[in-house]
């Protein structure tokens, strides 16, 4: 069981207070996590996050500016030590403040990042997509696995209440099986910036945010497509979207004759996920959020207390390093999802052609 399930499904904290007191009890070491990248989600959302762990702490943080870094540590109270460059950051190695590193950088140096934390000896944590190509995954999961540290995808979503009954609902059959699936998570992109840069993000709206609908979609049918038809829509702002796609829609089939139909733009807005089996329906909008999602189903409207999704992310992850527990959301995972990703572009580049996945 995660850490996310033991408090989810037990209620409240209760679960998490009596899972939290048996992993830390006689004051044994919080594992230190070290951010990689000072961007804007690691200001927004990860260093906030660690107000409400327990498990494990920040212990430093790898930038590129060195007064950013004195900020940082000032502002939470780690040693000026514990700030390293990307070109120092092999330094980690030799220091016993730092367990994970969570690698926040663009997707298409994840790649090199994760492999050198690898290196150092230290688990990951590499935001998602994670990597720019499946080679590169396989890359990262062979440095992590020669390394012997765990690597897990920042797949936040995994810890929250609502997905977590999507899973039940996928798994028990409430409504019978979930067989017809919908989704899409689009927004505004306005200005150039490293997300349309295809060395940088690997591609467009998919890699960024149409990744969340491929995840909800799996979680529902309990496992990866076995096939992919897709289109890029042509382009309205084709001088802003020079490298990547503008908008694209897809298709995932999967076994049983599960279908999943969904999309991902960088012009317009939107965040949602249907699933229906014959007995029923649930509904998210939005879907993918950090917080107030909104959930209905063929029963009546859910509502569930939110939780720090990413705080509980890094501390389940911590609490599988002090366990020897491995991360429900793996590197494999990562790969896994990649693969799919890989596909739909290749069908949109084809035409349309439907794409047969290997098996897994």
């Amino acid at each position: 069981m995660t850490l996310g399930a033991a408090v989810l499904g037990s209620g409240g904290a209760g679960g998490l207070a009596a899972e939290v007191a048996e992993l830390t009890k006689g004051g044994e070491h919080r594992p230190g996590v070290v951010l990689m990248g000072l961007g804007l989600y690691s200001r927004g959302e990860l260093a906030p996050a660690f107000e409400h762990t327990k498990v494990c702490r920040l212990a430093g943080v790898i930038t590129g500016s060195r007064d950013k870094g004195l900020k940082w540590s000032r502002h939470y109270g780690f040693p000026e030590r514990n700030i390293w460059s990307y070109d120092s950051m092999h330094e980690i190695a030799g220091n016993p403040d730092v367990d994970i590193v969570y690698v926040v950088t663009p997707n298409g140096l994840h790649a090199e990042h994760t492999v050198k934390a690898a290196l150092a000896g230290k688990h990951v944590i590499c935001e998602k997509p994670m990597a720019n190509t499946v080679a590169e995954c396989d890359a990262m999961l062979s440095a992590c696995a020669r390394a012997n540290v765990q690597l897990s995808i920042g797949y936040r979503l995994h810890y929250d209440r609502y997905h977590i009954e999507l899973d039940r609902l996928a798994r028990e059959k409430d409504f019978g099986t979930l067989a017809r699936l919908s989704g899409e998570h689009s927004w505004t992109f306005r200005s150039r910036a490293w997300r349309i840069e295809k060395s940088l993000s690997g591609g467009g709206p998919l890699m960024d945010v149409g990744i969340y609908v491929i995840q909800a979609a799996c979680r529902a049918a309990m496992a990866q497509p076995v096939a992919i038809t897709a289109r890029e829509l042509p382009k309205t702002r084709p001088e802003l979207f020079n490298e990547v796609e503008e908008t694209i829609e897809w298709t995932m089939e999967f076994p049983g004759g599960v279908t999943c139909e969904a999309s991902s733009s960088y012009n317009r807005d939107a965040n949602n996920f249907r699933a229906e089996g014959a007995r029923g329906w649930i509904r998210f909008d939005p879907a993918y959020a950090y917080r107030g999602i909104e959930v209905e189903t063929s029963r009546g409207r859910l509502s569930y207390p939110a939780v720090p999704q990413q705080a509980l992310h890094m501390d389940d992850f911590a609490s599988c390093i002090l366990t020897g527990r491995k991360t429900p959301v793996s590197g494999l995972m990562g790969r896994d999802h990649m693969v799919v990703i890989e596909a739909i572009y290749k069908s949109a580049a084809e035409g349309g052609r439907r794409i047969v996945l290997p098996a897994a």
